[in-house]
């Protein structure tokens, strides 16, 4: 007879889809042993949220049909639809186990709650002048959404990281390939 738990015998896990709790603003530098907290916006933890919903709802089922479909086809060793389909498939479990884990561990960081609005923290927009006198604006988020064509930069990034807790008319220092360059710090907006 087997010991292994059963169904109704094991803990439930929190559902990904649902968000955790809002933490605390995330410190500066990165805590744990095993790499930095996963601290996500709230619409950075919906957008994963409804990619684990589409790939769960929408894509595998769409993929499981092709491939059961390529199956029946005969001879898999040359079914170009059968072997793509389990290709994709893993593809999709892989990104599934991915955001299950990434989601159930994520602590949702909402700015709107940020109480001191003059410093940088996590989930403020900033806008900065390099040493080129060039206005640049970003937004600091999760390192899981972070998107820089869209000016979203991890809370870890080089750049975030000597933005943190600075003020309107600071200039903080950020070591690039380049060498260091001066950021000032022009606007910060939650």
């Amino acid at each position: 007879m087997s010991t292994a738990p059963t169904a109704s015998s094991r803990p439930r896990a929190r559902s990904p889809c649902s968000p955790p709790p809002a933490g605390p603003a995330p410190p500066s530098e990165p805590v744990s042993a095993d790499g930095p907290k996963n601290y996500l916006t709230p619409e950075g933890y919906a957008r994963l949220a409804e990619e684990l919903r589409h790939l769960t709802r929408v894509e595998r089922p769409k993929v499981v049909e092709v491939v059961s479909w390529a199956a029946g086809n005969g001879d898999r060793s040359e079914n170009g639809d059968y072997l793509y389909g389990k290709k994709r498939l893993r593809e999709i479990d892989r990104r599934l186990r991915f955001l299950t884990k990434r989601l159930e561990g994520a602590t949702v960081v909402d700015p709107a709650q940020q109480k001191v609005k003059t410093r940088v923290f996590f989930g403020a927009t900033v806008t900065y002048a390099g040493d080129d006198d060039v206005e640049r604006t970003v937004r600091i988020v999760g390192t899981d959404e972070a998107r820089s064509d869209q000016g979203e930069i991890s809370w870890i990034s080089p750049v975030a990281r000597a933005l943190l807790k600075a003020e309107v008319g600071d200039v903080v220092t950020v070591q690039t390939p380049q060498g260091p360059e001066s950021l000032e710090i022009v606007a910060i907006r939650y």
